[in-house]
């Protein structure tokens, strides 16, 4: 039996596949009660196999395949990769397709941060507030369907624009979707930021430094959240972005400084989703008329 007051580690694996991660990795952590003491990490359990599938493939096929890397985020993996190609053979994406694909990017990044800050919920206990973001995705994810026919991997992105317009039904859903989360988002803002049992579970915990933020180049809300003042839609704006002024979201801005922690990443996302909503907003407001793709026959492409 082990002596009072004696430290005992345990090494508990997690995944490659756990109701608590959204990627295919694995960890190994080295804990000492509820305290994470040393983690070892080995990611890349699909990445690999992907790009070798994608060197036998034409750009089209890629589009399908890369679309497939996350089904959280596959509209980004797709824009990285057409964005690639176009620039690469100077392909020109007309402009209501660029407004076109950053509404589907920031819808995107809607369901994927509530996603997240819901399973952060579920993770420590918090199973009212997961089941709140839950509800509250659905929105988003009905919105998808509607515009694009699917609720992940929507098939909508391709080289030179979009396969899919906004039609004027299409455009009531997404009004509609921004006046619903503007009036009951709020609630999952509060259940999530204000419950003491939250910041004990969050606040000082997992702390990522501004420092070790710099030195691990970590992007993203993760990033933002130890205080970095980064944004590619902010510092190279791509798309749309140039006409909508985003800026970084930072926990300084709000609380005086960035302590890095699990909450201020949590914070980060959920501050986010305002910002989207406001994005969208924005985009729809001034979407441009013309053509949603440069060559409407996509085969004319293959030879690139």
């Amino acid at each position: 039996m082990m002596a009072l007051g004696e430290n005992k580690t345990y090494t508990i694996p997690i995944g490659p596949v756990h109701v608590g991660l959204k990627e295919p990795i694995t960890a190994w952590l080295q804990v000492d009660g509820e305290r994470i003491v040393d983690v070892r990490i080995r990611p890349g359990a699909i990445h690999r196999g992907i790009e070798y599938m994608a060197r036998e493939r034409n750009p089209i096929q890629v589009i399908y395949l890369a679309e497939r890397i996350c089904g959280i985020c596959s509209f980004a993996h797709i824009i990285s990769f057409v964005r690639a190609v176009e620039d690469a053979v100077g392909i020109p994406v007309p402009s209501r397709a660029k407004y076109i694909r950053t509404i589907l990017l920031e819808l995107e990044r809607v369901h994927s941060h509530i996603l997240w800050a819901g399973v952060a919920c579920y993770t420590f206990g918090y199973d009212s507030a997961f089941n709140l973001g839950m509800l509250l995705r659905e929105k988003v994810m009905d919105v998808l369907e509607a515009m694009t026919g699917n609720r992940v991997n929507y098939g909508v992105g391709t080289v030179g624009g979009v396969r899919r317009d906004i039609t004027p039904k299409v455009a009531d859903a997404i009004k509609e979707m921004l006046d619903y989360y503007n009036r009951e988002f709020s609630y999952f803002y509060n259940a999530a930021t204000e419950d003491p049992i939250v910041k004990a579970r969050m606040r000082d915990i997992g702390v990522l430094s501004y420092e070790d933020a710099v030195r691990y180049c970590a992007v993203g809300p993760t990033a933002r959240a130890s205080g970095l003042r980064t944004d590619l839609r902010w510092s190279s704006p791509y798309e749309a972005y140039a006409d909508l002024e985003v800026e970084p979201i930072v926990p300084q801005d709000y609380f005086g400084k960035a302590r890095g922690d699990i909450f201020d990443r949590f914070f980060v996302r959920v501050m986010e989703v305002y910002q989207s909503l406001e994005i969208i907003k924005k985009c729809m407001d001034g979407l441009p008329e013309g053509p949603i793709m440069h060559e409407p026959k996509p085969a004319k492409l293959l030879n690139i």
